[in-house]
């Protein structure tokens, strides 16, 4: 049995593995084979390599003419959405300073927000939140219900809120129920008690 191991043990010892046996000539060579496979193919059909395939040309195209789409309803929406005169600090200051009789700054928070803070001098409270239909009732209801007349039609309302956003859906929704004259103080408050705005309480 003892012999028998060692005539094993001497057969693989002289028959080296096949990694062992390949040169490194052999391997490098071996290595290269899809290299030059790939240039082969490019001798062959050099189109075929630099033209994407059809499926890829029909996705790239769709998704240019979907985005191409998309800018120009994107703009034609902020051209009809935009009609408002945009206020900044500077013009409100000047307005609060000699008050316009035809003019109406128009304060869209809630009641509870103007205790709190107060508002810009002058402007009257019509919170759009709790009463968006505010602009769409009649004079006599609009005065029942916030004590004061209603800004008449042909004059010119600028809307504020805290930030900017309900002063802007309130703008479309005077827009909407008739009045042409609109203007947007898109600071809102955080802009006029940021740069030192008076405050009527």
């Amino acid at each position: 049995m003892a012999s028998r191991r060692a005539v094993v043990s001497l057969v693989q010892a002289a028959v080296p593995s096949s990694r062992a046996a390949l040169p490194a000539r052999a391997i490098r060579v071996a290595s290269q084979l899809p290299l030059r496979q790939y240039h082969n193919r490019a001798q062959q059909h050099p189109q075929a390599l630099r033209q994407p395939s059809t499926s890829c040309a029909r996705y790239c195209a769709t998704r240019t003419a979907l985005a191409a789409k998309t800018r120009a309803y994107s703009t034609e929406s902020e051209a009809k959405d935009t009609p408002f005169r945009v206020w900044d600090f500077e013009g409100i200051k000047k307005l609060t300073a000699k008050p316009n009789p035809a003019v109406t700054i128009i304060d869209v928070r809630e009641p509870g927000e103007l205790l709190e803070t107060g508002r810009i001098p002058n402007a009257i409270n019509i919170p759009i939140t709790t009463s968006p239909d505010s602009f769409h009732i009649s004079a006599d209801e609009f005065e029942d219900r916030f004590g004061f007349p209603r800004p008449a039609r042909d004059a010119e309302v600028i809307f504020y809120c805290r930030a900017g956003v309900r002063s802007r859906n309130a703008a479309g929704l005077a827009r909407e129920a008739g009045w042409t004259n609109i203007g947007d103080y898109s600071g809102s408050w955080l802009d006029w008690e940021g740069k030192g705005g008076k405050v009527q309480k």
